[in-house]
């Protein structure tokens, strides 16, 4: 093998294998590699004449039709489109959020008819994707209003815990053009509703990455703070046959608004009472001193769902070491299995429980909400 036959056989092997880290990186990398080469051709011209294998390299591709350069680049330029992506891998994403963990955060977008939304994907290092293996749960997380999602990320510190558990967690992020302050549209009529609006939207994301991960269908939950705490409460109320448990933060229950207004007073306390409904499994989380959304709407909560004449209700006092004090009251069935848990915070504001303080609504002195709710989810199966 000639070294020009060499070089194009290592540079389409290197391609493949940048695959992984997105179609703009192996890109720019391939010019570079393309570029460093004629560079070096020409240095070997000046001197020696090293032109004969490369002219036998260019006769046998132009012999067999076969261009080693373009089809290198067409490879490239197929990757560019992620819908006829072969490997069906997604861009990696930087960002404080994975920094230091083994695991790949990467970008990605959904469409249907009610719009599109993009997302960012955790994919912790224990997961195979091969069809005989383990499938992996699958955990959906709504940002709250000004938040982002590589910021939920970060404040959450979701993604550790998906190393932990073995977790596939997506977070999708609002558009500006939807909302303004990038809230989840919880209190709009249209958003409320299954196949439509927004719910349509983060429902078939869900069933999108589902489709394009091993993920096990019995073990899909969907959790949210504030405003994404409520369109969390939406689904879980809407596709019930989707997903498993719902964990909602200092959100507000399924229909407590049908416009602003409305939205403006629940948030306050002031909601229509609704009779008990569905008894999906629910975790809630929710601070005393919370100012922006009353915790009026975390008893709601636990209070729509369907309660049996058997169910046990134990009320456990709490104090994390020179943090909040909490009380947790836990449901459970005769048979041992808890259905809701409520976490009242003492003294905690709108801010994630036990969050990490470089995130955006991060309270570090309380509980943690994201590893109690992952195990609440953890025993739905």
């Amino acid at each position: 093998m000639s070294p020009n036959t060499r070089l194009l056989a290592q540079m389409r092997a290197a391609t493949r294998s940048l695959i992984r880290r997105g179609p703009a990186v192996a890109r720019t990398m391939v010019r570079e590699s393309i570029k460093n080469a004629e560079v070096m051709q020409h240095a070997g011209k000046a001197a020696a004449d090293t032109t004969q294998p490369a002219q036998a390299t260019q006769r046998a591709a132009a012999r067999s039709g076969f261009d080693p350069f373009s089809d290198m680049l067409a490879d490239l330029g197929r990757l560019s489109q992620f819908d006829i992506n072969p490997f069906h891998i997604l861009p990696l994403s930087g960002g404080a959020a994975a920094a230091g963990l083994p695991g790949r955060f990467i970008d990605g977008s959904y469409t249907n008819d009610a719009g599109t939304r993009d997302y960012k994907l955790y994919v912790p290092s224990t997961y195979t994707g091969h069809p005989a293996g383990q499938a992996a749960p699958f955990l959906l997380m709504l940002h709250g209003c000004s938040q982002s999602a590589d910021d939920f990320a970060l404040g959450t510190g979701m993604n550790a815990l998906a190393e932990e558990y073995g977790c596939l967690i997506a977070y999708p992020a609002q558009s500006h053009q939807a909302n303004a302050q990038r809230c989840w549209n919880w209190f709009n009529a249209v958003d409320q509703q299954r196949g439509q609006g927004e719910p349509s939207i983060l429902a078939g994301l869900t069933h999108d990455i589902m489709t394009r991960y091993v993920v096990d269908p019995q073990r899909v939950y969907v959790a949210g703070l504030s405003a994404g705490g409520a369109m969390a409460a939406i689904l879980g109320t809407q596709y019930p046959d989707l997903y498993a448990a719902v964990g909602v933060h200092s959100g507000l229950p399924f229909g407590a608004a049908h416009d602003l207004s409305s939205a403006l007073a629940a948030m306050q306390g002031e909601f229509r009472r609704q009779a008990p409904g569905r008894s999906l499994p629910l975790i809630v989380f929710h601070g005393d001193r919370d100012t922006t959304v009353h915790p009026a709407n975390g008893e709601e909560l636990i209070r729509r769902r369907r309660r049996h004449a058997s169910d046990a209700v134990a009320v456990e006092p709490g104090q994390v070491p020179n943090g909040h004090a909490y009380t947790r009251t836990v449901h459970q069935r005769q048979d041992g299995t808890i259905q809701a848990e409520h976490w009242v915070v003492h003294g905690s504001g709108h801010a994630w429980s036990g969050g990490d303080t470089r995130g955006s609504y991060t309270d570090g002195r309380g509980p943690s909400a994201s590893r109690e709710m992952m195990r609440f989810f953890h025993t739905r199966r």
